[in-house]
């Protein structure tokens, strides 16, 4: 047996699981909450689709790459709500997942990927700052169809919002814009308290 093929079918074994690691929010339908493997794959489509509102030139399989890789620490770190008072530990406990999972690679794939995890994480890049604006566009999409639901139930405030999400802008100001926008018919409709 080649032990290459069998290293990396290890390997997506292992990061199938985001498939049962469920988010806080529900899928456009309203119809159950999503899980990670669909984020990711509704994120990738987005960039694509939106590349043009880009802020910067960018390597769109660069994008493709940290998006599709950006949650595969949940695996062994969960979910951790963007809104949730434990958050800080997060960065943590995103890291040792990233050096377990990762490492289940050799060099240079484990690199390419811990790598592309760490260069999202830090936004330092046109690359890293236009995946971030998909990151969290689809969830706040997700809440303005579905009436507010995850903002209502955890009690989440325009405010709260806006301070989460305005690195939007450094990757597609006008995608932030639309989002903003967005937001004020939310709180018009009621789905979003001030």
């Amino acid at each position: 047996m080649n032990a290459k093929i069998k290293q990396y079918l290890s390997f997506i074994v292992e990061i199938d699981k985001v498939k049962s690691i469920f988010r806080k929010s529900r899928l456009f339908d309203r119809s159950r909450f999503e899980n990670d493997a669909e984020h990711s794959w509704t994120i990738c489509v987005m960039a694509v689709l939106f590349s043009e509102f880009a802020k910067e030139r960018f390597n769109l399989e660069r994008v493709l790459l940290m998006l599709l890789l950006h949650d595969v620490v949940e695996v062994d770190a969960g979910d951790t709500f963007l809104y949730a008072p434990e958050r800080s530990g997060a960065a943590e406990r995103e890291r040792a997942a990233a050096e377990r999972i990762f490492g289940l690679l050799d060099p240079p794939l484990r690199d390419l990927f811990r790598g592309a995890w760490e260069e999202f994480e830090a936004r330092e890049t046109p690359e890293a700052r236009y995946a971030a604006v998909f990151d969290r566009l689809e969830p706040v999409y997700q809440n303005y169809l579905n009436e507010g639901s995850t903002w209502k139930e955890h009690g989440i405030t325009y405010d709260m919002v806006v301070g989460a999400n305005r690195h939007m802008a450094e990757g597609a100001p006008e995608i932030w814009a639309f989002v903003l926008e967005l937001l004020e018919d939310a709180v018009n409709r009621g789905f979003l308290s001030r």
